[in-house]
């Protein structure tokens, strides 16, 4: 039994993610500091940040499995700002699809999470 959300290999891989991203989005364009390399600081965090909010919220369930979806959400929106970052050519594509790769990953997982809570009464 999960005791935490520290011990989910989704939260884990989520904010190792997060470090990367918010490390990468240093590199893009200065024009872009405020606008792109924002949207991937806020949506890399969010991942991890959600799973953690809705541990701690969640005796129900109905309320970690919200707050796993809107993590699931922004694990989709990721994969956008990284084809994004590909089609300004910001990103080396190869990069990108490592990047990519792994969001994916993350959702499914945040899926397979999703299914497998259980609501109470």
């Amino acid at each position: 039994m999960v005791q935490s959300y520290e011990e989910l290999h989704v939260y884990k891989r989520s904010y190792k993610g997060a470090v990367v991203m918010i490390q990468m989005s240093k590199g893009l364009p200065f024009e872009e500091r405020y606008e792109l390399a924002s949207q991937i600081k806020r949506a890399s965090a969010s991942i991890p940040l959600n799973i953690a909010e809705g541990y701690g919220k969640g005796a129900n369930g109905a309320e970690l499995k919200r707050f796993l979806m809107m993590a699931r959400g922004s694990a989709n929106e990721m994969k956008v700002l990284l084809s994004l970052c590909r089609d300004l050519e910001y990103i080396e594509p190869a990069e990108v699809g490592r990047y990519i790769r792994s969001y994916d990953e993350i959702g499914k997982m945040l899926t397979g999470l999703i299914r497998s809570v259980k609501l109470k009464a």
